[in-house]
């Protein structure tokens, strides 16, 4: 793991980076290079990752300030939800960036972060969630995001994780995307060399992991495991090929089956997001 320290402009810029290269992926059922969906284009991917980098590696703010007001600018560009999830999973993966030194890797950082968040945190992520207002939000029993927070952000996380696999991460130190992302990635960049179908093999894999929560809170736990089965079989064929170009016809399609019946895996493109930011910076 690297151990210089990171300025905010390199960050910024290896924030874009991710964005860009997912976009550049054919992720079924999500926005991508390949063809838009669910009312959003890829210019407003673009466009969104242009108006947030200089804020998520602001050393000036908080984590929940980053996230806040990355929402804001975003609504302020495309007028709709584009990277809530992104940006609750990159923001405190680019503070421990922001932390690293010569002593301490990008995970024992990324700990550090997360032990740190405060109330206020909490109280910046909750406004963020409401402004963006995700599909199927909801409400929740216990520290609901549209009650005044009285919990830190990582608690309020932690309470969350059960039923959203980004709260999920901050309670389990992002294994998702520090340990099985970043080594998926890093397999199928060994394989083929090429960053478009290693995202597409990232994301397939987050894909069949778990339930994607997006289609989850949108749809309910029998479409998300209907989505995984479909998944696994279209993973399978991509991961087994020499040559993925043979198997975009198919990933086409079911990009195309998939936004007919409105299934969009959000959370599984966020975590692709993530673990290709990781990687950079490993």
């Amino acid at each position: 793991m690297a151990s210089s320290k990171f300025t905010p402009d390199q960050l910024a810029k290896a924030y874009k980076t991710a964005c860009m290269a997912e976009l550049q992926a054919l992720k079924p059922g999500n926005v991508h290079a390949f063809a838009d969906g669910h009312g959003m284009t890829i210019e407003d991917f673009i466009k969104s990752a242009d108006v947030t980098a200089e804020i998520v590696a602001r050393a000036d703010m908080s984590v929940g300030e980053r996230i806040y007001y990355a929402v804001e600018a975003t609504r302020q560009a495309v007028g709709q939800n584009t990277n809530l999830g992104m940006l609750l999973l990159c923001v405190p993966i680019i503070d421990a960036a922001l932390h690293m030194n010569g002593e301490k890797t990008l995970a024992d950082c990324l700990g550090d972060t997360l032990a740190k968040l405060n109330i206020e945190d909490a109280r910046m992520a909750a406004k963020a969630i409401l402004r963006a207002n995700p599909a199927g939000l909801g409400q929740a029993s216990q520290h609901d995001v549209h009650d005044e927070p009285h919990v830190t952000l990582l608690e309020l996380m932690q309470s969350a994780q059960d039923r959203d696999r980004i709260a999920w991460q901050y309670a389990h130190a992002f294994e998702d995307v520090m340990q099985f992302g970043t080594a998926r990635y890093a397999d199928a960049m060994r394989k083929w060399n090429n960053p478009a179908w290693s995202a597409t093999a990232l994301y397939l894999a987050f894909l069949t992991r778990y339930p994607d929560s997006h289609v989850l809170r949108k749809y309910g736990a029998a479409a998300a495991q209907a989505l995984m089965e479909e998944a696994g079989e279209i993973e399978h064929l991509h991961c087994n090929s020499d040559n993925p170009k043979l198997v975009q016809k198919k990933l086409i399609d079911w990009d195309a089956s998939l936004k007919q019946r409105g299934i969009n895996p959000g959370t599984s493109a966020d975590l692709t997001v993530a673990a290709i930011l990781v990687s950079y910076l490993s």
